[in-house]
């Protein structure tokens, strides 16, 4: 989940100004004048200058158009432009994060320097330990020759005074796969071949500078204008991010114009009866495990960092996959709309053409804001299909796959379970060992790409003590109509 900062207020004030721009009819009147409002001449600049901060602005914006930064060609090419192409129809390139130059120059080049503290001592164990003869001292002070560094981190640890820092460049220290460097020019670029869409760089920068490529309003302008019927795909995480009950999140979401509205938790169901099937399948045969495949993210790394991984991957499509087909089945004409906290959501949905467009749970929240929808304005009725099972609303958190399949197993085939919750370096090379496992360790690993689950997804909206707070809720009220039912 992104903190809240700053910079996050910063990409919510945006969506919300853009959305209430197009509800108003003045997106392309107005557009080129939100870098002016939001960063006036009287107001002191965040960074060097005005003139820098309404560059920034104007590139989040580019952003939230759906551009990447690498396709503006003229600088003088106005806002209004983008808006215009974006509303037509921008075609995606299937790269659904962008780097902010501009925002991006202010990071350290080096990741260890020292301090004021250095009290140039005698003992001098940084220089004495360091394997690459890169610590010379100087006027009584250590200093470092980062020509020689190679940021072991010995002088660190060795020094008494706690003299040497460790300055990490937030973006790159939070990537597990390393897929985010900084180019010659010192600003940082994204490795498609090596991303995995988990948005952990953009979470992790103070900046903002690291932006998703957003459809929010291309579909909101679809919408308000009626160009097209509309069906939303509501991911269980959803449920857990707004300060009201399910039903009432459902409604407001329907509110906003769409014209149906499916929860996710429906082809959660499908995945689990499916899933559940297959892994006993694969016991049967002989295999030693299975891991599951409904994180878009872990499923990329598996595919472009640990293909000895992948034939253990579950062949079952994800929650979403089985809801966009039931979607296009129930409502043939309508654009299905995947809305969840998932950052790598809009990777799968490209390379899924039942799913049509993918907004997050910020986004949804910057349509609440900008349209005033007043969840206590909806009745607050059961609006969800009585096909949703609870624990199907559970997948929105770590361990609530393997609770859904430990439902659907009989008690003979109760079986053991793990779950790595998060992939980060540690867990990278855990997954990377399982290919080598025993036989007699588990035989069903749960992995997630965020720790916690999807309700700390990167775009979510809610800490995650509230989410899960709220995500048990959720849950109990299917709990409590499967009860009155029966």
């Amino acid at each position: 989940m992104t903190y809240y900062n700053n910079a996050v207020i910063t990409k919510r004030e945006l969506l919300v100004r853009l959305i209430k721009l197009l509800q108003n009819d003045e997106l392309l009147d107005k557009i080129d004048r939100i870098p002016l409002e939001m960063r006036p001449r009287t107001n002191s600049p965040i960074r060097c200058c005005v003139h820098k901060d309404r560059a920034v602005i104007k590139y989040k914006i580019m952003a939230l158009l759906g551009f990447n930064i690498a396709d503006e060609e003229d600088e003088l090419t106005p806002l209004r432009t983008y808006a215009e192409q974006a509303l037509k129809g921008y075609e995606q390139n299937g790269h659904f994060l962008t780097v902010v130059d501009e925002a991006c120059s202010s990071c350290v080049q080096v990741n260890y320097t020292v301090s004021n503290l250095c009290q140039g001592c005698e003992g001098r164990p940084c220089q004495v330990n360091c394997p690459k003869d890169a610590i010379m001292v100087i006027n009584g002070k250590a200093n470092i020759d980062h020509q020689k560094c190679v940021n072991c981190g010995i002088c660190q640890k060795a020094c008494p005074f706690h003299a040497i820092a460790y300055l990490p460049v937030p973006c790159e220290e939070s990537c597990p796969v390393k897929a985010i460097r900084k180019n010659k020019d010192g600003i940082e670029e994204i490795d498609f071949d090596k991303c995995i869409n988990c948005g952990k760089c953009m979470t992790a920068c103070p900046f903002g500078a690291v932006s998703e490529k957003s459809q929010v309003l291309k579909l909101f302008y679809n919408i308000k204008n009626k160009h097209e019927k509309t069906v939303a795909m509501v991911a269980p995480a959803i449920l857990s991010q707004f300060k009201a009950s399910s039903a009432q999140i459902l409604e407001s979401i329907k509110a906003i114009g769409f014209d149906e509205v499916i929860e996710v938790a429906e082809g959660a169901n499908m995945t689990t009866d499916h899933e559940t099937e297959e892994l006993l399948e694969r016991l049967e045969k002989g295999e030693s495990f299975m891991t599951t495949s409904c994180c878009p993210s872990y499923v990329q790394f598996t595919e472009k960092h640990a293909p000895e991984l992948k034939p253990f991957v579950s062949d079952t499509p994800s929650p979403m996959a089985y809801t966009a087909s039931l979607a296009k089945e129930r409502y043939a004409n309508h654009r299905a709309v995947f809305i969840g906290p998932c950052l790598a959501k809009r990777s799968e949905a490209f390379n899924n053409p039942d799913v049509d467009y993918v907004i997050t749970t910020e986004e949804l929240g910057a349509l609440f804001a900008a349209l005033k929808i007043d969840f206590a304005g909806s009745d607050g009725g059961q609006v969800f299909s009585s096909e949703v099972r609870a624990e199907s609303r559970g997948y929105a958190a770590s361990g609530g796959v393997t609770n859904a399949i430990k439902t659907v197993l009989s008690a003979e085939h109760q079986i053991k379970t793990e779950l790595i919750d998060g992939i980060d370096k540690k867990s990278i090379r855990l997954l990377k060992s399982l290919p080598k496992k025993k036989v007699g360790d588990a035989a069903f690993y749960e992995v997630m790409a965020c720790d916690g689950g999807c309700i700390n997804g990167p775009v979510n909206v809610a800490p995650l003590k509230v989410s899960q707070s709220k995500l048990k809720k959720a849950i109990e009220e299917v709990q409590v109509a499967e009860f009155e039912t029966n």
